[in-house]
This record gives structure tokens, C-alpha cells and sequence, in this order.
């Protein structure tokens, strides 16, 4: 164990989110009596989240470079029956990268809210959730056992939930707050199973203790059936992932969590909380190498989310719900690498993700600051001229995000494809259809949107709805809604993080690819089964650096494709613009389909909720009024009252009564006893 990590300097990364989120949250509130101004509030959370940036980095580094490792227990909660439930870090390479990550977009996202919700009322309130978000984060990334992970893995959802709902006052939020919730809670339920069975069969929550003992856990079944009690684990695990990191079917919260600031969503879509679920697998992939059904079920799952929430992508006209559709289709990218044990692709694709997501968040929200609280891509147009370093790094974004050669992006989708087409695995067939698919659907929405955006026509003066506060759209923290004016660029706070995001977005895959997917990065870290998985093993093979990779990425089907994505979007929007109408008007079946979100959140809301509800109901009214109250409580007190007004009246005070009664009773027995019991 390396001295250069001490457990006193780790503390420090997690605490100091906390501690500003404490006093902004506290001090900084009409809860606390308003201490602290705007000033102090925002000093305090960025300041703690740069130190934790700071310390993540230096780890990162000590990791990297001289081979630190962390493992050990801070504080044990209690001991019961010899399973230990502890308070614990385990850093490694993984650790260390999302703690750059997470800690990173962060403190992006922290300075520029400082611009973004420069005049709402809820501001330091605003910036307490977010430290606290930061801090839930790096508690789940940095756990290095089940308890904890559980603890960081339940907190980001409870944090999520107030920053999705942060306009309490706005009905659509509070509907959106309230369904993440619930989705969550969902696969929250499999996920605890799933910890619970490694509890019971391992008697211990620590992933060292755990891992060890995986070969004798892939030799039990579960009880009561044939199945292994390995891939029952995996699937259970897994299914907390699907809500977490919104796989098909468990997807549905996450384009409502638009109904956040537009900072949030940044953070919830980029660095945290969706991400929980890919780190998740690709910790435990020691459990998940042990089971190909698992395997299968995630490439299913990951293969649908690509394709599928992609196709939803393309008729969004809301800004923010663009990108959002794009987020839960590179998701599924994330996941079909997982599920071809491609863990370090997966993991990859998620840094990589990462820094452009925040960045074209960041960029959309930079637009609806320029565009006077418009978020309708249909009303924008010609931005570029006013807008222009929220027009280049948006483009930058856009680019990475598509798979451009060179671009960060297009080394860990174009690994991501390869993987996927190397494994042997029965679903790697459709997965590789669909992600392939996926380039193309990802090209077209992602320049449409930039199209409608960026160039063509200005049409920011024709809006019909300029002078309506729509029910869906945010409320203006800048107080001027409905202006006519010109677009303008966004001020200093908001475009230093885009430039800085803008960076990573581009470099960041050309550096990194040779060390974490193909070096010693990830070794000792993450375990692939390279006789029966060999994915990895192929893509070492073909890789002779990130510039062969990017040359031989110009001729390869993946870059063709997104290019005919582009120049479909170009066509469409910027040349022939009555095209996309008429489609519309053929295809209208489809179009319905695809705008009703494939029909599940009715489904949810009119069938799984209505049967929840009913059943509810049932339980209360037939179940607790009617048997419980009703029979148990009041029929037992009312039998008794009957029985005593029978009873009474039996009882008259005169002796003759009884001793008629008395021969009576004889003269019944004796009739019993000598006639009818011969």
C-alpha cells in the first residue's frame, strides 16, 4: 500500500462539497436566517469543490504515475452477525478517474451558474444542492464496499429529486421530481435484492471480500430453482443501473428532468448520477464476467436504449430535450460495451461523454440566455454571428459527440462499435446493428439542432409564443422573457467553463485511449475473461496508436455514416426546408409514435400506475377498513356488545328463572345420552 494516499487527505474530497452545501444550504437560507449573501454563497461551494478537484487530480496523478493504491476502512457503523458495515474508500485508477470527473464538470457547472441564475430567488439554495450532489457522488465513486455505494447511489436520487423539482411552484416540475423519484425507487428495489444476496451467500458488503469469493458464488444456485445464483445477482444489480443510468424500460424520468435549471441537467446528465450505473458495472465486473446471460440481458438493454431513444431525438424541438435524448442514447452505447465486456470502453465513453455533454448543456443553456429564455429550436437560427464562443464550442461539442476522427468522442464510440462486433456473445448481433444505426440517427439530431441553431435563417422575432410563459420552459432568471431583441453572447461565467470544457472534449480521447484501454490502466481493476469474452483482446490487436486509429477511422463504415447523418440534417434544414414536413405527413403513423415517446409513459401512467393505485386502494378500503377496522377492530367489540345484550337479558335475578333453566339443560342432556347416543 503507498504511503502517498492517506485517508486524512481523501476525507477532505468528499467533506468539502459537504461543508459548502452545509453552510450555503444552512447560513445562506431563510432556514438558517439568511447569513450569508450571494457572494459567499457561491465562494463557499466553488471553493470546496475546487479543493476536491484539486486533491482528486494530485490522486489521480499519484494513481497514474507512481502506482498508489487506497483500501481501508475509515469507520465501522456496526458488526451483525460478522457481516461488517463500514465507511470505507477503495482507490484505484477507476476511483481515480471519476473523482477528476465528477469533481471537474462540477466545478464547471458551479461557475457557471453563476451567471445562469444570476437573479433567481432560490440562488444559494440552488447552490447547496449542487455541492451536496457532488458530495453524494463522490461518497458512491469512492466507497469501497456495498453499503456505501448504496449510501452515494440513494443520496444523488434524493438530491436529484430537489433539483429536478427546484421550481416547487411549477406543476410540470413537481410531476417530473416526483416520477424520477418513483422510476428510481423502482429499480432501487432490484438493485438492494441484488446486495442483499451477496450479503446472505458472501457475508460481506466489501468488494475485495466479495470478489474473492465470486468463484464460489458462480458455483451455488439460487434457491428453490435451477437458475445461478450469480446471474440472478448480476441481473438484480443491474436492474438499479437501468433506472440509475435510464436503460430502456426504467428510461422515462430522464428527458423530465429537464424541468431542472439548466445547470442541473448538466450535472445529472453528464458526470453524475446517470453515470453511477455503467461505474457500478464495470466495479463489479468480476461478478458480471461470471454470468453470459447477464451479459446478453445488458447488451439487449444497452442495444435498445442506443437506437431507440436516438429515433426520439430527431423530432424534439425543445433545445435542452435534444440533448437529453442524446444523453440516454449514448448510455446505451456505455452499456453495450459493458455487456461485450468491454468494461474500460464503457468506462471510457463515459469520461469521454462526460466533458461533451456538459459542454452542449452548458452551450444550450448559454443559447437560452442569449435568446431571451427561448428554447424552441424552430424559432432561433443565424445565432452563430451573435453568439460566437457559444457557437464554437458547440460545434466542438457536437463534433465529439457524432465521432469525429481525432475528436474525443470517436475513440471511445468507434471502440465501443469494434467491441461489440468482436464478441461472441448471441445478442452482439443486434447490438452491433443498432449502435452501428445509431451513428447515423446521432449525426442527424445532433446537427439539426445545431443547424436550426447556429445557421440559416433568423426567425428569433417570429415566435408566436414569445409572449406566453409556456407551462413547460423554465422560468426566466434574467427577467426578460418575450424580449424582441437581438441575441447576445453570454457573459464571462458562462463561456470560461465552455472554453474550458470545449478541451477535453477534443484532446481528451487521443491522449488517454493507448494507457486505458490498452496500457496497464485498468489492470488489477477491472477482470475480462479474455478466452470466453475476447472483445479486448481483438481491439488490442488492431490498435497502433490514436492517429492510425483516426486515419483508419476515415475509411471505416462508422465515419461514413455520421457523415451522411450531417449531410442529411444540412440538406433537410438548410437546403430543402419543406422537406421534413412532408415526410412528416407520410410517415405520419410513425411520427406519432415517436411523439408519444413509444407509448410508455402512458402505459406507466394509465396501467402500471392505475393497477398500483387500484390495488392501493383495495388494501385500504377492502383490506384495512373493511377487514381490519371493520371485521377485526369494530366486529370484535361489536360481537361482544351483542353477546352481552344476550346475555343480559338471560340474567333476570330470579331463582325460579335458573332452576327452570336448570331442568332444562338436564332434560336436554338426558335426551341426548339415552335416545340419540345408542
Amino acid at each position: 500500500m503507498s504511503q502517498t494516499l492517506s485517508a486524512s487527505t481523501l476525507l477532505i474530497v468528499p467533506l468539502a462539497p459537504l461543508a459548502g452545501a452545509l453552510l450555503a444550504g444552512v447560513f445562506g437560507t431563510t432556514f438558517g436566517g439568511n447569513w450569508i449573501g450571494r457572494r459567499m454563497s457561491h465562494t463557499i461551494t466553488i471553493l470546496g469543490v475546487l479543493v476536491a478537484f484539486v486533491i482528486s487530480a494530485m490522486t489521480l496523478k499519484s494513481v497514474a504515475i507512481d502506482g498508489a493504491r487506497f483500501n481501508e476502512s475509515i469507520y465501522t457503523w456496526m458488526e451483525v452477525g460478522g457481516l461488517k458495515m463500514e465507511v470505507g474508500f477503495l482507490i484505484d485508477s477507476l476511483t481515480a478517474m471519476m473523482m477528476c470527473v465528477v469533481t471537474f464538470v462540477s466545478l464547471m457547472v458551479h461557475i457557471y451558474t453563476i451567471g445562469y441564475m444570476e437573479e433567481d430567488d432560490g440562488y444559494n439554495r440552488f447552490f447547496a444542492y449542487i455541492s451536496l450532489f457532488t458530495f453524494s457522488m463522490l461518497m458512491l465513486v469512492m466507497s469501497n464496499n456495498m453499503l456505501q455505494l448504496f449510501f452515494g447511489w440513494e443520496a444523488v436520487g434524493l438530491v436529484s429529486y430537489l433539483l429536478i423539482g427546484f421550481w416547487f411552484n411549477k406543476p410540470s416540475a413537481i410531476f417530473a421530481n416526483m416520477k424520477a423519484f418513483m422510476v428510481n425507487r423502482v429499480g432501487d428495489f432490484g438493485f438492494i435484492l441484488g446486495i442483499g444476496l451477496i450479503a446472505a451467500f458472501a457475508n460481506t458488503l466489501n468488494y475485495g471480500e466479495v470478489f474473492a469469493k465470486a468463484s464460489e458464488l458462480s458455483a451455488l444456485a439460487f434457491p428453490g430453482t435451477s437458475w445461478m445464483l450469480i446471474t440472478v445477482v448480476c441481473i438484480c444489480l443491474f436492474i438499479g443501473a437501468m433506472s440509475k443510468s435510464a436503460q430502456f424500460p426504467l428510461h422515462v424520468w430522464l428527458p423530465d428532468s429537464m424541468e431542472g435549471p439548466t445547470p442541473i441537467s448538466a450535472l445529472i446528465h453528464a458526470a453524475t448520477m446517470v453515470t453511477a450505473g455503467i461505474f457500478m458495472v464495470a466495479r463489479m465486473s468480476p461478478l458480471f464476467e461470471l454470468s453470459d446471460t447477464a451479459l446478453n440481458f445488458i447488451l439487449i438493454i444497452g442495444a435498445i436504449t442506443a437506437l431507440f431513444m436516438g429515433f426520439l431525438g430527431i423530432i424534439q424541438n425543445d433545445i435542452k430535450r435534444v440533448i437529453a435524448y442524446s444523453t440516454l442514447s449514448q448510455l446505451g452505447y456505455m452499456t453495450v460495451a459493458l455487456g461485450a465486456s468491454a468494461y474500460s470502453v464503457g468506462v471510457f465513453h463515459l469520461m469521454t461523454h462526460a466533458f461533451f455533454k456538459a459542454l452542449l448543456f452548458l452551450g444550450a443553456g448559454s443559447v437560452i440566455i442569449g435568446m431571451h429564455h427561448n428554447q424552441d429550436i424552430r424559432w432561433m437560427g443565424g445565432v452563430r454571428k451573435y453568439m460566437p464562443i457559444t457557437w464554437i464550442t458547440f460545434l466542438l461539442g457536437s463534433l465529439a459527440l457524432i465521432g469525429t476522427p481525432l475528436f474525443a468522442g470517436f475513440y471511445s464510440k468507434d471502440s465501443i462499435i469494434e467491441a461489440v462486433h468482436a464478441s461472441t456473445l448471441p445478442a452482439a448481433g443486434f447490438a452491433s446493428f443498432a449502435v452501428l444505426a445509431g451513428v447515423f440517427v446521432t449525426a442527424f439530431y445532433s446537427f439539426r439542432l445545431y443547424f436550426l441553431v447556429f445557421h440559416g435563417k433568423e426567425r428569433y422575432d417570429q415566435n408566436p409564443d414569445a409572449h406566453h410563459h409556456a407551462a413547460d420552459e423554465e422560468p426566466d432568471p434574467h427577467g426578460h422573457h418575450g424580449d424582441h431583441s437581438k441575441p447576445h453572447e453570454s457573459p464571462w461565467v458562462v463561456t470560461v467553463p465552455l472554453v474550458l470544457l470545449a478541451i477535453p472534449s477534443v484532446v481528451i480521447g487521443f491522449l488517454t485511449i493507448g494507457p486505458m484501454l490498452f496500457g496497464e490502466f485498468f489492470k488489477d481493476v477491472i477482470a475480462v475473461d479474455a478466452a470466453r469474452h475476447p472483445a479486448m483482446a481483438e481491439l488490442a490487436e488492431a490498435f497502433h496508436g490514436p492517429v492510425a486509429m483516426a486515419l483508419h477511422g476515415l475509411t471505416a463504415a462508422p465515419f461514413w455514416l455520421a457523415l451522411a447523418g450531417v449531410a442529411a440534417s444540412y440538406y433537410m434544414y438548410m437546403v430543402n426546408p419543406a422537406l421534413p414536413a412532408a415526410i412528416k405527413r407520410i410517415f405520419q403513423p410513425i411520427y406519432t409514435l415517436l411523439e408519444n415517446k413509444y407509448y410508455l409513459d402512458w402505459i406507466n401512467e394509465n396501467i402500471l400506475a392505475r393497477a398500483a393505485r387500484g390495488l392501493g386502494v383495495a388494501l385500504w378500503k377492502g383490506g384495512d377498513q373493511a377487514v381490519i377496522d371493520g371485521a377485526l377492530v369494530n366486529g370484535s367489540w361489536k360481537l361482544v356488545g351483542w353477546v352481552a345484550g344476550v346475555v343480559r337479558r338471560v340474567q333476570t335475578g330470579y331463582v325460579y328463572h335458573y332452576a327452570l333453566v336448570m331442568i332444562l339443560g338436564i332434560f336436554v342432556l338426558m335426551t341426548y345420552f339415552v335416545w340419540l347416543n345408542k
